[in-house]
């Protein structure tokens, strides 16, 4: 029968559809596009945990530069050899979990394969826009208590909140030497929502401000072909359409490339000539209530290599069953992942705890 069926998948079967559902919720990921497992990523992808006295974990090593100067001459090197200074972080990991479930036989007359693939479908898509949300606002410094245009979650019960996962009691605000905000009026300044005013908006300008900042503050960019090396960008969708009546952005951008279809102007690509790759995302944070508590605004983030840990463990789970004697069909998905915004000690600044390899820049939109 097929209700026996539905439950009978074989541990090779649930596999396959594991994998798909990954292979699925990755592609649709905006956020997996920037994962890599090594240090020249921005967002470094570990796939094992580290066993310890404490149990499991994934480990995201930061290396800092050496700090000393070195033997001149014929002094003596032995016993004068600079120890490399590395910064062991833990990524918490815990599940996330959800699931689809029929309301029986007459409720829907869809067969219960064509029920599996639907759910798989959107449990994929679930996934994938959780981890986004999750990982913009990590990387801003939001707690998951607030939805990324920061309005307050619904509160549920205990365990089904974005709040309740383990790793969200790591989500660490904008550190002071990071974070920064745009003023028309005075330029890069330091980070306080409540100055912001409706004429902040990104421009030009902003972007070669903050890319110096960050040259200046040590943040390693990634490193690109030929040994190019660059920064990602995000904005909101209304941050990207104040940008573009930016006067000297658009300037740049009409007479910076070929008069073709390749033209950023045309093409909707946002790559600018000056190590920055500028993307449009939904998810990046945004507020109605900074100012004088009416102001848009948006946190842009302006990230290197390192600017966030992401572990990855295995495949999600994928589980069916059926309830009421086989009347309703339910499929339930998990996933082992934990996401961290890392901070070390700056040999160069003296700051201690700063976020690695990103600077929040907010502005109004």
């Amino acid at each position: 029968m097929a209700l026996t069926n539905f439950t009978n998948l074989t541990t090779e079967q649930k596999t396959v559809w594991s994998r798909d559902l990954w292979a699925a919720a990755r592609n649709a990921s905006f956020t997996m596009r920037f994962t890599g497992k090594g240090p020249n990523s921005m967002i470094q992808r570990i796939t094992e945990l580290t066993k310890s006295e404490k149990g499991d974990r994934a480990v995201l090593t930061l290396v800092a530069d050496l700090e000393g100067d070195g033997v001149v001459g014929d002094y003596t090197m032995e016993n004068n050899e600079e120890a490399i200074k590395a910064y062991d972080t833990v990524i918490t990991i815990d599940q996330l979990r959800n699931a689809n479930r029929l309301a029986g036989r007459m409720a829907d007359q869809k067969s219960v394969v064509n029920f599996r693939g639907t759910s798989k479908e959107v449990l994929a898509y679930w996934l994938a826009d959780r981890i986004d949300q999750l990982s913009f606002l990590t990387l801003s410094g939001v707690a998951y208590t607030y939805n990324n245009s920061d309005v307050l979650r619904p509160v549920n019960p205990t365990g089904r909140n974005l709040n309740d996962l383990a790793f969200a009691s790591d989500v660490s605000a904008p550190s002071t030497a990071r974070w920064r905000q745009w003023d028309a009026t005075n330029g890069l300044s330091a980070g306080d929502t409540t100055a912001i005013v409706a004429a902040d908006t990104p421009t030009w300008e902003m972007l070669v401000e903050t890319k110096a900042f960050m040259k200046d503050e040590y943040i390693r960019g990634i490193k690109g072909p030929g040994g190019t090396e660059y920064y990602h960008v995000f904005m909101s969708p209304q941050g990207i359409a104040k940008l573009k009546q930016s006067a000297t952005f658009l300037a740049n951008l009409q007479n910076a490339g070929p008069r073709t279809t390749a033209n950023p102007l045309f093409s909707g690509s946002m790559v600018t000539q000056d190590g920055l790759i500028i993307h449009e995302f939904r998810h990046v944070h945004t507020s109605a209530t900074w100012g004088s508590g009416a102001v848009s605004g948006q946190a842009v983030l302006f990230c290197g290599a390192q600017a966030m840990g992401m572990a990855d463990i295995g495949l999600p789970y994928w589980d069916e069953d059926t309830f009421d004697y086989g009347n309703q069909h339910g499929v339930s998905i998990g996933k082992i992942f934990g996401l961290l915004k890392p901070q070390f000690n700056s040999i160069y600044t003296g700051s201690t705890a700063i976020d690695f390899g990103l600077v929040r820049v907010d502005t109004a939109i």
